[in-house]
């Protein structure tokens, strides 16, 4: 038999790669640990609208939902329309003010007069105050956002009216800033108010200012601006920056609704980058069309999902608009803000306005002994894969100098951006295969020693089912710890605030999925012989070219794409969005793992994966045909890819991620061994028939 050796200087890199990637590691476990605190927020106007339903007073709700653990009111922009169905300003087109002089309604004498003096066009706005405080808003708003020359301010029998050079329509929609009232309702209260501005139309650096002046006296708990802009966007965003920087306020990006990167916004990148990452947080809400289909319970679990897995730390609540059974409208919405501060708490949250991380980016020696160390990861599978690569130790050492100063160069001079993406996807692929490779040397080994020197006897007298299970849940184990390297190297790797909060993104999930199978493969032709497990080292184009030979029946054809069709499944199920739809049985499975377990393990782990190589190692020694074990093979490269893959989800807390890969590998063992603790005894019982 022709062994492949292992070049011990090419480990020694690994392992000191290892090492920086493990520092990394617990500084970026430090970073997520301190970053705990949630804002659970919902809309000003949410609160108005359960008071008006309900008959109650507004102070009274506001007591209320502030005392189940609400932290901030988020405030938007005034309109018109919102103002006057509230009965604080009032708004009529001209030509309507005509009408009623025409027909004879309009009785007020001095509007009459006003008329008979052409002081009223039709093609005018004319803006009345109800209300003093949200009349004085509305002009001053009104004048920022159309210039004075547009804003006529007249009187009609000593009350000021304003005439406004706009179409009637689009007025009533346009935003008018954050209004006091609500503002010194939400403050009066205790809250803290999330602030919802809209940026104004050719922005000027006075509107900017407006803006942050209005909210100069204000618990301003983060900024998350609405509408497709950012304030000041694009080219007042230096004048927007230096306000957040001069405030130390929070902003606020909010996720989009496929959970993956953020609701695009003009500016919102170089707002960012400007102010410092260390001031940004994540916002999520659930989606309008989708709470109404969603049990309350439901909900209340998926906001301790969502700020457990992908670092939300503004969590927007909207109320249900159907009250429970039995229960009314105010009190169905209690209970949940009750319930989701109570299930937070439980994961460990504080509550206030939302914390942010550290500016943390690793040391770059740390991190380019981590680049290293993947090149040495690289050049260690190649000597595994060739025979004549692998006898030539210093030809080996020689490529991986060459391509370790390559890559290391960038990113030691403080760049290095797609070397390091490189770099996680390398590690994404190459260790779960080392690790799998690695077995099947150790069993090739067994398996020589049982044919060479006649152990064959001794092994099926010795090897008792329990036996049997031990060595293969320890094999599980071990192999898992090496796989689990490669999740070392791909945090290190990518580990920075830019993808923690998914400004940056892990790409090419899929192919990761993908390219350990075809890694794994690759050396297991060269140690194995699919075709005729009589003759040895036969080249795998040769086997290849052998097995496409071969004929094939019907039923193996359609095994055959029925195979095909599960892996078609599993590549359209993996990455950050999934390409197909979950059943409602799957979503049950999931929801009763989440219940016991720390963080929920991924299916193609827990029930496929894992299972498949305790099933490998027993196929192994018991000396299964080369195609089934190669079939068990695949399937273990699975699952130990996708623990690795599961660190490519940044924005997720490494300690989590750790435990949803350890979850998941313990579980998967006991169903592996209660698996071939049934084919053992299918196997007794056909002996005996």
């Amino acid at each position: 038999m022709k062994k492949f050796a292992y070049n011990r200087t090419l480990i020694i890199v690994i392992c000191v790669g290892l090492f920086a990637a493990l520092i990394i590691a617990g500084q970026r476990f430090f970073v997520e640990s301190e970053n705990m605190q949630v804002d659970l927020a919902i809309d000003y106007q949410n609160v108005v609208d359960l008071a008006e339903r309900e008959g109650l007073e507004l102070d009274d709700v506001l007591k209320q939902v502030k005392e189940t653990g609400i932290t901030s009111l988020a405030v938007y922009d005034s309109t018109l329309e919102k103002l006057g169905r509230a009965g604080k300003v009032f708004t009529l087109a001209g030509s309507d003010i005509l009408g009623n002089y025409q027909s004879g309604t309009l009785n007020n004498e001095l509007w009459r007069q006003t008329i008979e003096f052409d002081l009223i066009a039709p093609n005018r706005v004319y803006v009345i105050g109800g209300e003093l405080e949200s009349y004085l808003d509305t002009k001053e708003a009104l004048i920022q956002r159309l210039g004075e020359g547009r804003v006529k301010v007249f009187a009609v029998g000593g009350i000021e009216v304003l005439e406004v050079k706009a179409q009637f329509g689009d007025l009533m929609k346009m935003p008018l800033g954050l209004p006091h009232d609500e503002m010194n309702k939400a403050r009066a209260a205790g809250f803290n108010i999330l602030a919802r501005p809209k940026n104004f139309t050719k922005c000027t650096a006075e509107n900017v200012q407006f803006f942050f002046d209005r909210i100069e006296y204000y618990p301003i708990s983060e900024i998350v601006f609405d509408g497709p802009e950012v304030l000041g966007a694009s080219n007042f965003l230096d004048l927007t920056a230096n306000n957040f920087k001069r405030r130390k306020l929070t902003f606020g990006v909010i996720e989009h609704f496929t959970q993956l990167k953020f609701y695009p916004q003009l500016g919102m990148e170089y707002l960012a980058e400007t102010i410092g990452k260390d001031h940004v947080a994540r916002l999520y809400a659930i989606p309008k069309d989708e709470q109404p289909k969603l049990e309350m319970n439901a909900a209340i679990n998926r906001w301790s999902t969502t700020d457990r897995e992908r670092n939300i730390r503004i969590n927007l609540l909207r109320i249900y608009e159907k009250p429970e059974p039995e229960t009314t409208l105010l009190e169905t919405n209690l209970r949940y803000f009750r319930e989701v501060r109570a299930v937070l708490e439980r994961d460990g949250f504080s509550f206030g306005k939302a914390s942010t991380f550290d500016n943390y980016y690793p040391n770059v020696i740390l991190r380019a002994l981590v680049i290293i160390g993947v090149v040495a990861a690289g050049v260690l599978y190649l000597s595994l894969i060739s025979r004549r690569f692998n006898r030539n130790r210093k030809f080996q050492l020689q490529l991986f100098a060459i391509l370790a100063i390559i890559a290391a160069a960038p990113v030691l001079m403080g760049a290095g951006g797609k070397v390091r993406l490189l770099a996680a996807f390398m590690s994404a692929s190459l260790f779960p295969a080392l690790a799998i490779i690695w077995q099947l040397d150790l069993l090739r080994v067994i398996q020589y020693k049982i044919r060479v020197q006649n152990r064959a006897m001794r092994l099926k007298q010795n090897l008792s089912t329990l036996r049997l299970i031990c060595i293969s849940v320890f094999a599980l184990i071990v192999t898992g710890a090496m796989s689990m390297a490669g999740a070392a190297y791909l945090s290190g790797a990518l580990s920075d605030v830019s993808y923690f909060l998914e400004f940056e993104i892990f790409r090419g999930i899929k192919l990761t999925f993908i390219l350990p199978l075809v890694l794994v493969a690759i050396a297991f032709l060269q140690r194995f012989n699919l075709v005729d497990e009589v003759r040895q080292n036969v080249p795998a184009i040769q086997q290849i070219k052998e097995l496409l030979d071969k004929s094939v029946s019907v039923k193996a054809l359609l095994a055959l794409m029925i195979v095909l069709g599960a892996f078609v499944v599993l590549i359209a199920r993996s990455g950050h969005t999934s390409g197909m739809p979950v059943s409602g049985l799957e979503i049950k499975i999931r929801n009763m793992l989440e219940q016991f377990f720390y963080a929920r393990p991924r299916s193609k782990e827990i029930f496929f994966g894992h299972p498949a190589f305790v099933l490998m190692i027993a196929a192994f020694l018991k000396k299964f045909p080369k195609m089934i074990c190669f079939a068990l093979v695949m399937a273990a490269t699975i699952g130990q890819g996708s623990m690795v893959e599961t660190f490519a989800h940044m924005r997720t807390p490494i300690f989590m991620s750790f435990m949803r890969g350890l979850d998941g590998l313990i579980p998967g063992a006991i169903i592996g061994a209660v698996l071939i603790l049934f084919l053992q005894i299918f196997s007794k019982q056909l002996k005996k028939e």
